[in-house]
């Protein structure tokens, strides 16, 4: 068991010189963009910031899944394919649990992150101000 981890760990460090690495950049930058406007868009209708709401109500968790693999799905399966690709050039071997440790890191991970803290950050800024009645 601990050399497959050695394996993973190794061959997860190797991606960041290896060929394809461009993806390590672009895949969480198009993750960014689909968290900043999901997250925009929570703010502008008052929901919770998403990942807090997923962790912490159960009713609303099939929802926020749905509406979460709407917005990034591609980029995660885009990165799936992406890493297999680079493990045919690379290792001659496809390894299944790697390209899903690898998709999750650079398209769910940032997702996940940045969805919150752009809801968060929305909502100050889009804060209603309040209309002063004429008297």
């Amino acid at each position: 068991m601990v050399h497959i981890w050695d394996r993973v760990g190794t061959q997860l460090i190797a991606r960041v010189s290896g060929p394809m690495k461009f993806r390590l950049v672009l895949q969480p930058c198009m993750a960014a963009f689909f968290a900043i406007r999901s997250g925009l868009a929570d703010a502008k209708t008052g929901k919770s910031p998403y990942f807090w709401t997923m962790v912490s109500d159960p009713k609303e968790r099939g929802e926020l899944l749905k509406d979460g693999w709407k917005s990034v799905g591609k980029v995660f399966i885009l990165a799936i394919v992406l890493d297999v690709i680079y493990q045919i050039i690379e290792l001659h071997f496809v390894y299944v649990g790697e390209a899903i440790i690898v998709a999750f890191i650079l398209a769910i991970l940032p997702y996940l992150i940045l969805r919150g803290i752009v809801t968060r950050i929305a909502r100050r800024r889009i804060a209603p101000v309040p209309v002063k009645k004429p008297v």
